[in-house]
């Protein structure tokens, strides 16, 4: 694992998570309030592999965050918390967590789990997506064209990955807004325009395999 976060009130806890996994080569973030956490959901799935999440959080519970960001992604979620009873641990794997650990919980045990959720979700999917000069690193985030690393704003990577993801096929503004932004975007859709216009600019001559599909959308091609 790469980079994972955290989202748990008990400074301790976090504390400790923070230093056995790093010592293990993870980076991890933390987050302590429930609304610093809602006002992230939407980029977790791009800047971090795994999300820990305790249920009792201030102002907003874990289980509003983890319906909220499975809205935008599929990132593995793992609940960390003291509540065990069995109504609670059945309603978390309903909102589609990957794992429910009660506290008092091993920290050699908890590494290991996460690192096989990881394991099992990277597997399932190509670290690597290539489509004509643009080539993405969903694991380290990173975007080449024609080899050279180039710099890309988080929603820009979201929105190239969700492209090559539908390599050919035309990607409707809506649809873009639902993935990207979430389903209580209430903007106009005219947003997803100006960020396409900043990703063509940022991918350089490769932004012209970027398509307007006009009065629908806009579609990647391994052409320029």
């Amino acid at each position: 694992m790469d980079k994972i976060l955290v989202i748990e009130d008990d400074s301790q806890i976090c504390e400790v998570i923070k230093l056995f996994f790093e010592r293990k080569g993870t980076t991890v973030d933390i987050i302590s309030d429930g609304d610093d956490a809602i006002a992230a959901a939407k980029e977790v799935g791009i800047n971090y592999e795994l999300v820990l999440l305790d249920i009792m959080l201030p102002h907003i519970d874990g289980f509003t965050i983890c319906r909220e960001i499975r809205k935008c992604c599929d990132i593995p979620i793992v609940f960390i918390t003291a509540r065990g009873r069995e109504e609670d641990i059945l309603y978390g794997y309903d909102l589609g967590c990957d794992d429910y650990i009660i506290k008092p919980f091993s920290l050699a045990a908890l590494y290991a789990k996460c690192e096989a959720i990881v394991r099992r979700a990277t597997g399932t999917s190509d670290k690597r997506l290539t489509c004509g000069m643009i080539t993405l690193d969903t694991r380290k985030l990173c975007c080449y064209v024609s080899g050279e690393e180039v710099e890309l704003a988080p929603k820009q990577f979201a929105i190239l990955k969700y492209l090559m993801e539908h390599e050919g096929w035309v990607v409707t503004r809506d649809a873009l807004l639902n993935r990207i932004w979430g389903y209580d975007f209430y903007g106009n859709d005219r947003v997803v325009d100006s960020h396409i216009k900043k990703l063509r600019k940022a991918l350089l001559g490769a932004g012209k395999q970027i398509k307007t599909a006009i009065g629908r959308g806009y579609k990647l091609t391994s052409m320029e």
